[in-house]
């Protein structure tokens, strides 16, 4: 017999996780109350003008009154309506020409330099054409959050697809998998992360664009509440409005972020 003893090892902890950010859900409420905190106490303290900033507390009631007079219910249907016309028109024809431009030579080669020379134009600025064009009517302001939406979500359409992993690609026709499944089952998914990230920046530029065009010629819309309260230095009521488009922006990202876990439920 042998007298050999057994080599005991210790476990070597599993390293392939990579980098795997653990939520924090908390995190954020919490700086929001102590931000919140600060600016009441120092408005009721006087180190804060209530003519440059009220306090949260006036924000608020400056809320309350819209709720109750009725006016918010015209306000956010107005605004919801063109922002999710023109964000869902643009994305759309954003991820048709994208996906065009990655997968057809023939297509990337006009796209691209077109997407190229107008995405650097300030979208806003088109605004008085569009009216001219469309009218000062709803056709106009929904027509600047599609152009504002279209550009971006085309590049990030197309970036995301032109930076799948060629290997996997060849891996794919090495198992004899026709155009299609290498496209369907390969190319989109991989480039699905990009395209939503894509999302979260098209969905910001579409509510920036909504607010400058309700800005002009809207009888109803957070942009417009915004404006007329500038214009009468209804500082409560301005911050509430910028509240409005805040909790908007937040309410945009959640949706967003469900969508990335229920698509993306593959990544580790």
């Amino acid at each position: 017999m042998s007298d050999q003893k057994p080599v005991v090892t210790n476990p070597v902890p599993f390293r392939g996780g990579g980098f795997s950010p653990k939520p924090m859900k908390i995190v954020a409420p919490i700086l929001f109350v102590i931000v919140i905190a600060i600016w009441e106490s120092g408005s009721r303290l006087g180190w804060i003008s209530p003519i440059v900033l009220p306090a949260p507390s006036e924000a608020l009631t400056a809320f309350l009154d819209l709720v109750n007079s009725g006016q918010l219910t015209l306000h956010l249907k107005a605004s919801l309506q063109r922002l999710v016309i023109g964000w869902t028109a643009g994305t759309l024809l954003g991820v048709t020409f994208g996906v065009a431009a990655g997968l057809f030579t023939m297509a990337r080669g006009g796209i691209v330099p077109f997407v190229a020379a107008i995405f650097p134009i300030p979208k806003i600025a088109l605004l008085p054409l569009f009216i001219i064009w469309f009218g000062i009517g709803e056709e106009s302001k929904v027509a600047t959050i599609l152009f504002g939406t279209f550009f971006p979500t085309v590049i990030t359409v197309y970036g995301g697809i032109d930076n799948v992993d060629r290997g996997l690609i060849r891996m794919g026709q090495s198992f004899n998998l026709n155009w299609w499944s290498i496209v369907w089952k390969i190319i989109l998914p991989g480039a699905l992360p990009a395209i939503l990230s894509g999302f979260r920046i098209s969905a910001s530029i579409a509510i920036i664009l909504l607010v400058a065009a309700e800005m002009i010629g809207a009888e109803y819309g957070i942009g417009a509440y915004v404006l007329l309260a500038g214009n009468l230095m209804a500082m409560d009521q301005l911050v509430a409005g910028v509240a409005m488009l805040s909790v908007l922006g937040l309410t945009v990202s959640w949706i967003i972020g469900r969508a990335e876990k229920y698509f993306l439920r593959w990544r580790v």
